[in-house]
């Protein structure tokens, strides 16, 4: 797949296999239960929507969207805390289904953890909806959390 993608931040920009320490950084500071280097190499591999937000040289956020047919699943979306409640996740997330409708999808996916009251509240803001529930999805220090799946349907 090959398409001419405009970037309408000049402070976004594709994820590049040097921007995973900081983004593994990130991850490790935020998760648990962090996606290895491995995960991220992976998804740049097979080409998914990988960006970043980069201020001052430094990477405050990122998503990684994968895409196929006419669906697309948001894998992960981490703003660092430091930079939170400052629009940098609705920019980001506003990219990635800006590139979503660009590409035709037509539904987009995530799974998100129940207690992370403030993504959920993200995501309804840009229209997702809770579609399902995948339980023991994420693991725990004492066990398993459900996963709220949340769908977003574009119409064109």
């Amino acid at each position: 797949m090959s398409a001419v993608i405009q970037q309408p931040f000049n402070d976004i920009r594709p994820m590049c296999e040097a921007d995973l320490n900081e983004v593994i950084a990130l991850e490790e500071s935020v998760y648990p239960f962090p996606w290895t280097r491995g995960i991220f190499q992976d998804c740049l591999l097979v080409g998914y929507l990988s960006w970043v937000i980069q201020q001052d040289q430094k990477i405050i956020a990122y998503i990684v969207m994968s895409m196929g047919a006419d669906e697309a699943h948001i894998l992960t979306f981490v703003v660092d805390p430091e930079y939170q409640r400052q629009g940098h996740a609705k920019k980001l997330l506003d990219h990635a289904l800006n590139l979503a409708k660009q590409h035709h999808i037509e539904s987009i996916y995530l799974e998100v953890r129940p207690s992370n009251q403030r993504a959920i509240g993200i995501y309804q803001k840009a229209g997702f909806n809770e579609i399902g529930l995948r339980p023991d999805y994420y693991p725990t220090e004492n066990g398993r959390e459900d996963a709220l799946v949340m769908g977003l349907s574009i119409f064109y």
